[in-house]
């Protein structure tokens, strides 16, 4: 009997500027496979990717981190929670690790921490696949933009950032949108509960919910890079995301004219879902753009 090829995935730690950065890298079957860096949304961390891995890992290098403030990553004392801090710290991660070249998968908050990135070190990115990754206003809902606009001296806010941040909450951006609840494991938001409901890790999540704003400032920046840098780039989107709908995966065309673009009838997370069609998708461009 002749069993399937089963990836080899390492989980280790490494600290930078005192983070202890946890993360997931795929040992493929060849030392020169392309690199896809995997940056995660929110509420969730790398675990998010584990099916992805297992699927792509023996035929490329993939390699998914935790943020300060997500998953098994552990963040010192005073660690200031705000975009630009995760991406300081995802930036050293990659620096760390010396990748000078990689493919960069943005889903969710993973949109705001990549994009710094690109700006920061344009010459990083061999193309981008973009699952749910917002940088256009078109792309918030109404609800999204009210709650973006909730403020620290607001009455209440805090407590409706708090609200998100339950068992209800977590798992309500797991099944929106979704064709078929069924298809959707309860581990991936069981197990984003369980860090949500470490010590400091919801103080952490209302910081950076407070500080989503500065992402919509950069909107016109990030959009200048990709018009002027035009990377390769993969759109795969869930068109019901009750966050992100579908005209924010549109608007990339206007910037990025040859992007391949798929739209799933799906939410949030649409890789819980339809993996079976988005990671042949991926295979497929990675094939295609990396020299």
């Amino acid at each position: 009997m002749t069993f399937p090829v089963v990836t080899r995935t390492i989980h280790r730690h490494i600290d930078v500027d005192g983070v202890k950065i946890f993360y997931r890298e795929s040992i493929p079957d060849r030392p020169d496979a392309p690199v896809l860096l995997l940056l995660h949304g929110f509420p969730s961390a790398s675990h998010q990717f584990r099916r992805l891995i297992d699927v792509l890992g023996t035929r490329y290098r993939l390699i998914a981190p935790d943020y300060p403030g997500f998953g098994h990553t552990q963040a010192p004392d005073g660690f200031t929670y705000s975009f630009d801090r995760l991406a300081d710290a995802t930036e050293g991660f990659i620096q760390r690790l010396d990748l000078s070249r990689f493919v960069m998968y943005v889903f969710d908050f993973g949109a705001p921490v990549g994009f710094r990135l690109a700006q920061r070190h344009p010459e990083w990115i061999a193309g981008l696949v973009v699952q749910n990754g917002n940088a256009y206003t078109e792309g918030l809902s109404a609800g999204a933009r009210d709650f973006i606009a909730l403020r620290p001296e607001t009455e209440g806010a805090e407590n409706t950032i708090r609200d998100l941040l339950t068992l209800p909450g977590t798992r309500g951006q797991y099944e929106s949108g979704t064709g078929d609840p069924e298809l959707i494991a309860p581990d991936g938001w069981t197990l984003d509960q369980h860090f949500l409901d470490l010590p400091g890790r919801k103080q952490a999540q209302v910081a950076l919910a407070f500080d989503y704003r500065t992402n919509l400032e950069r909107y016109d920046q990030w959009q200048a890079w990709l018009r002027k840098h035009t990377p390769p780039t993969l759109i795969t989107w869930g068109s019901n995301d009750p966050f992100f709908p579908e005209p924010g995966a549109r608007a990339y065309l206007r910037d990025l004219p040859d992007a391949e673009l798929h739209l799933f009838d799906t939410g949030h997370f649409a890789l819980e879902e339809n993996l079976a069609d988005i990671a042949p998708l991926i295979a497929g461009f990675l094939d295609r753009i990396w020299t």
